[in-house]
């Protein structure tokens, strides 16, 4: 019986890419599930250690079958999977809906049901989907359901992360494929202006992610400061981290998957601080999973966006993004969000990285903003 509560939230855990990119072995993969369990992250939800590009032969056995590169893996993926999940974790791999991977080795094209019976077999909970050498002729939404129908008929519950970086009109049509997640962008560089943009393009698709389908803005490069081995990845510098709090700010009240990108063996303080955070990651996990809507910024700077998210349990998330490189104010209006002088309620707020808390007056909500920082907000609703 198929798991009904399979990433009905977005998937919190850990991807190999963004600081490793080709360099992978069991050992790492291994030593990131050790982190995320003494490090604390798995107890704050963070809960797949997921094995990107780069971890096959370059060929297929004489059954057709993926084979793991046994100088990376010489005890085999099964082992892998096997001492992910004795720690209480969910093991995730990566293949291709193409002839090849984006790093050339074998893509899942037309292989699709016995790659899905050899993820199942291998112990398997989480597949990460690309999108390169995708035949010319051949329709992506046909490639996505193909392999959603194979993984739900494996035997084993996978979650599907539908990588095709926003191709084809991929948010109109990925929900009735059955896949759990759809990269929604090109991917993530290790700066502040990557980031923006891919947030920034992502502002007319919040209508298209919600429960058990979340619209993946691609992986965090919170704490990785640099340390990437790709040059694409990490070649314009890399965020402060004041910025890498705003990204995770952005990512958590999007409702994106939170998969962290950083060696988690060599964590900062501070970025424990941000990828730990229990009201963020509330935020994020939100059973309802509702998409923020925006609100006016009265304080007139087009640089500053406010956004606004319902939550379960009737509160509100209230987050206030500069993007400019300028200290700004950010002002809302509660009548639009539904609170007139009329209503006889206003909101009691506390701010989610400080702590700090205030109530609404005047029927409004303003704050002074520096540069590329952000303010969020858990709001109750009450009465004046």
């Amino acid at each position: 019986m198929q798991n009904k509560y399979l990433a009905m939230t977005p998937p919190m855990g850990w991807n190999s890419w963004n600081t490793f990119t080709w360099n992978i072995n069991e050992d790492l993969v291994c030593g990131a599930a050790d982190a995320l369990c003494a490090s604390g992250l798995k107890d704050k939800g963070y809960e797949y250690v997921v094995i990107d590009d780069c971890w096959s032969l370059k060929q297929r056995d004489e059954n057709g079958r993926l084979v793991p590169d046994p100088e990376k893996f010489p005890h085999g993926m099964k082992a892998v999977a096997d001492y992910v999940h004795s720690k209480g974790l969910k093991f995730g791999m990566y293949s291709c809906c193409g002839t090849h991977t984006c790093a050339g080795y074998p893509g899942s094209f037309e292989h699709e049901f016995v790659d899905a019976e050899t993820f199942a077999s291998w112990g398997v909970d989480y597949l990460k989907y690309d999108n390169c050498y995708k035949p010319k002729h051949m329709d992506g939404e046909v490639l996505y359901k193909r392999m959603s129908l194979a993984l739900r008929n494996c035997g084993r519950d996978i979650v599907l992360s539908a990588c095709n970086w926003g191709n084809e009109d991929v948010h109109s049509w990925i929900r009735s494929s059955g896949a759990q997640l759809f990269r929604s962008t090109g991917d993530i560089q290790d700066n502040w202006e990557s980031v923006k943009n891919l947030f920034l393009s992502q502002l007319d698709k919040t209508a298209f992610s919600g429960p058990y389908c979340h619209n993946d803005i691609d992986m965090l490069i919170v704490g990785m400061h640099g340390s990437s081995n790709n040059e694409f990845i990490g070649n314009i510098g890399s965020c402060s981290d004041l910025e890498y709090r705003s990204h995770f700010a952005l990512w958590a009240v999007m409702g994106s998957p939170l998969m962290i990108g950083c060696d988690i063996r060599e964590m900062s303080d501070e970025t424990r601080r941000i990828l730990m955070n229990d009201e963020m990651i509330r935020i994020n996990q939100d059973p309802l999973c509702r998409q923020p809507y925006k609100v006016k910024n009265h304080a007139w700077n087009d640089n500053v966006l406010i956004y606004v998210k319902a939550l379960a349990n009737g509160d509100l998330a209230i987050g206030m993004f500069n993007l400019s490189d300028e200290k700004s104010r950010a002002a809302m209006n509660l009548d639009e969000i539904g609170l007139p002088f009329s209503t006889g309620h206003t909101l009691e707020l506390t701010e989610v990285w400080t702590g700090d808390t205030l109530r609404a007056r005047n029927a409004s909500l303003t704050a002074e903003l520096e540069p590329f920082a952000s303010k969020v907000y858990r709001a109750k609703v009450v009465k004046l």
